[in-house]
């Protein structure tokens, strides 16, 4: 077994030190396991393979609640031998997909926002085990997390039995960086204490009684970050808009110089617009988002960077490595809050952030599809995007105009599924341009988005069916023919056939 007696401060917890394999004989069939974990961060690696070989052996299924995607010991661990059977509140897994799509797992895509508040008031079935990562256990049995916190805290709170992975590849410089804040449950809510992105409103662990930890597991799995694409053409161009605007918002007095604090989502596109920030002219950031990737560390690098709020650190391979090499340095500018804090409406919109995230498609009034292909296959779940989406000072959605090689147009006329409503949507960006919606009716913005944001290929197909629509239903509000709308990609693929 990995030795961790160093970092298991409360001695009388010594004897609750087990393998991987004891605790994974401890689950049973249909329980609810809330793990930790973030993106492929701060998540248990151990436990769950030895519950996945025990699983090919015993076959049995559990629910399995996280914070958000997880890692591949986890995730991917547990569905590979179809050990799943509810899942929670966000997977970017592809075994899971599949069954999610092939009806397997019966899964439940939440706001981020809300998926604490959801466990903790029994509406989801109570929590039978929290299974979560540590760096260390304090002298009084708290909790310290690493590199994320997702819903690890609450979880913590509303569990029967708690067990603990003690990751010690994790540096226990980690300590210190994490704001750990779990709000009363209506009618006892009280305002959350937030004014600016490095306000402390909690405290550096998670809070737990020695009694309640069941077990506690030695890991020495590091996390299974994910390797971002190198910054393609098409992402310079959406960030090089991004920057153009906001530059001239601060010029109409709409921002301060320094911007508002700024929520980017997760991937490639979007740290690619982070990263466009290193070489602007612009200075004093914040950043309020879910999650810190690579990009933030240019940020702090470049002196741009004044501060960064996240509930996750989910560089890639290199980046963490880089993390680690500098951690005294970079932690000064990071903190890891809970994801129902990271993600808070109230805090949201007290800052006025901007929220810049990305879509599988819009339509050409502005509803926007995060979340299904063709209307009916989940990709991965709406994340948080609806928390910063709605509640934002200003809400911006990035997509490249065309998927599938040129195949498909990622504008529509009509989302074949809808997570973000044209209420929510201030600008469209794709690497054609960028359409500004706020204070246009929906006739003007389908123009605005057709004509700015369509690629050249699909335009005469949008602005046909926009025309016949209008001329169809007499210049009505919203102008559709319902028959044409949701088929249209057929009648794409169709154009495109015939052009080869």
């Amino acid at each position: 077994m990995v030795d961790i007696t160093d970092r298991v401060r409360n001695k009388s917890l010594h004897d609750k030190i087990v393998s991987a394999q004891e605790a994974a004989a401890f689950f049973k069939p249909d329980m609810n396991v809330a793990c930790s974990g973030f993106t492929a961060s701060c998540y248990p690696k151990a436990v769950p393979m030895a519950l996945a070989e025990r699983m090919k052996k015993e076959p049995f299924t559990i629910n399995l609640w996280t914070g958000a995607s997880t890692g591949p010991e986890l995730d991917n661990a547990l569905a590979a031998v179809k050990g799943i059977k509810g899942r929670l509140p966000y997977q970017t897994d592809t075994i899971i997909r599949q069954q999610i799509n092939d009806g397997t797992i019966d899964y439940l895509d939440l706001h981020l926002s809300e998926s604490a508040q959801l466990s903790r008031c029994g509406y989801l079935g109570k929590i039978d085990v929290a299974l979560v990562e540590a760096v260390a256990i304090t002298e009084e049995g708290n909790i310290i997390p690493s590199t994320s916190l997702g819903n690890t805290a609450s979880y913590v709170q509303s569990a029967d039995v708690v067990i603990v992975e003690i990751n010690n590849t994790q540096p226990l410089e980690l300590e210190g960086m994490h704001d750990v804040y779990i709000p009363l449950d209506p009618p006892n809510r009280v305002e959350i204490p937030i004014r600016k992105a490095d306000d402390r409103i909690g405290t550096p662990f998670i809070p737990c009684r020695p009694d309640k930890i069941k077990y506690i597991v030695g890991c020495d799995i590091p996390d299974h970050t994910r390797a971002l694409s190198p910054i393609d053409e098409n992402s310079k161009k959406m960030s090089a808009y991004t920057l153009e605007f906001l530059k001239k918002e601060v010029e109409l007095g709409r921002m301060p110089k320094n911007l508002l604090p700024l929520q980017s989502g997760v991937g490639n596109v979007a740290n690619a617009v982070i990263a466009g920030f290193v070489d602007s002219d612009l200075e004093d950031l914040t950043v309020y988002t879910e999650v810190i990737q690579d990009g933030m560390l240019d940020l702090i690098d470049s002196g741009k960077l004044k501060f960064a709020s996240g509930t996750a650190f989910s560089p890639s391979p290199e980046g963490l490595a880089r993390f680690y090499k500098d951690i005294n340095k970079y932690k000064k500018y990071i903190l890891i809050r809970p994801e129902e804090i990271s993600n808070s409406p109230e805090v949201v919109h007290r800052l006025g952030v901007v929220a810049m995230n990305t879509a599988l498609e819009v339509d050409i009034y502005g509803n926007v599809n995060s979340t299904h292909v063709t209307g009916t296959k989940m990709m991965n779940g709406i994340g948080g995007s609806g928390d910063f989406a709605r509640n934002a000072y200003l809400t911006i959605f990035y997509t490249p105009s065309v998927a599938k090689n040129g195949d498909i147009s990622s504008v529509v006329p009509m989302c074949s599924h809808i997570d973000h409503t044209e209420h929510d949507v201030d600008i469209i960006i794709t690497e054609q341009g960028l359409a500004d919606l706020r204070g246009k009716a929906p006739r003007e913005r389908a123009l605005e988005i057709i004509n700015k944001c369509a690629h050249p290929d699909y335009k005469p197909l949008l602005l046909d069916y926009y025309n016949r629509a209008l001329e169809a239903t007499k210049h009505a509000h919203t102008p559709h023919i319902l028959e044409e709308a949701l088929s249209f990609h057929e009648r794409f693929l169709k154009t495109k056939s015939m052009k080869k």
